[in-house]
């Protein structure tokens, strides 16, 4: 199936789903940044997190941040996703590896690290981001996105992400969020159905491997609720608006002095995007087309 995104409702629109599929996404992450298994699971798991959360933004150029620090050997991690459907992220550092956890699967937490911090950032693409911080908890980032939600938007709301990385690569990828709107959120008793119905899941990964498509997995958690499936079917890809440009504009700001002790001492210059990992290199005749301009533009 292919790297999508799906909406629906339930419950008098008390509540809101969202379900994204992300294999591609997560399997050409893991061979741009040539990630470990685990790195590939937390880069998978947040950029699925990061498409979900834009999801709920308005506006077109609507982008949502992650970045979350823990005190693991995996270093930090970032992820940028926009409501157009695109997302990209790196992890600090993509070779580590780690055994699998007591229960037999790939230890995000462990090497994420339970001790720090979520930082999420909402731009609406005018005006100042919205920014939040919490605690991380587990270090599983689901987790930690899920507490986010409650403590920082007081939104009950339950994320559910997974990657499932083998030899052969990423072979299923995505998640769900679903959120319990204030409406809805007065009847406990469909509140605990939910909660229960989430807790019985035995991961977001193993329904997709079964077979199951986004619908019939939001029939499984809210068919009897009054379900509706928006029409729609959004597009996701990984992409990154890196460019050689972008690269040269940046390497401008390094100002004349600098860019001179490039050209005498390397010959030109080498830079990689730390989002896809394209690598862009500068020859000595572009460096001085710089100092050129930069002397054109001090007269």
């Amino acid at each position: 199936m292919a790297d999508q995104l799906i909406r629906a409702t339930a419950a008098e629109g008390g509540i809101r789903a969202v379900g994204v599929i992300t294999t591609r996404i997560a399997e050409e992450a893991r061979q741009r940044h040539k990630l470990s298994y685990v790195a590939t699971a937390a880069l998978g798991r947040a950029m699925s997190a990061g498409l979900l959360l834009v999801s709920s933004m308005k506006r077109a150029e609507s982008r949502v941040n992650i970045r979350i620090k823990g005190n693991g050997p995996l270093g930090g991690l970032l992820v940028d996703a926009g409501l157009d459907g695109t997302v990209r992220g790196y992890v600090e550092n993509p070779a580590v590896e780690l055994p699998p956890n007591e229960l037999g699967k790939l230890d995000v937490g462990n090497a994420v690290g339970r001790d720090g911090y979520l930082y999420v950032v909402r731009d609406v693409g005018y005006g100042y981001p919205y920014s939040s911080t919490v605690e991380l908890i587990s270090g599983e980032i689901g987790d930690d996105i899920t507490n986010y939600l409650a403590t920082s938007e007081q939104t009950p709301s339950a994320l559910i992400v997974g990657v499932f990385v083998g030899a052969e690569g990423v072979t299923a990828a995505g998640g769900i969020l679903i959120q319990v709107l204030p409406k809805a959120a007065r009847d406990e008793t469909l509140v605990e159905i939910l909660e229960s119905r989430i807790a019985k899941l035995s991961g977001f990964t193993p329904l997709l491997q079964s077979g199951k498509t986004l619908p019939e997995i939001f029939e499984l958690l809210l068919g009897d609720m009054g379900l509706v499936i928006l029409p729609d079917i959004h597009m996701v890809r990984f992409h990154c608006g890196c460019s050689f440009n972008r690269v040269l504009g940046a390497l401008k700001m390094l100002g004349e002095a600098e860019l001179q002790d490039m050209i005498e001492k390397d010959e030109g210059a080498e830079a990689t995007c730390h989002f896809c990992g394209e690598i862009y290199q500068a020859s000595g005749d572009e460096l001085a087309k710089l100092i050129d301009d930069l002397r054109a533009e001090s007269v």
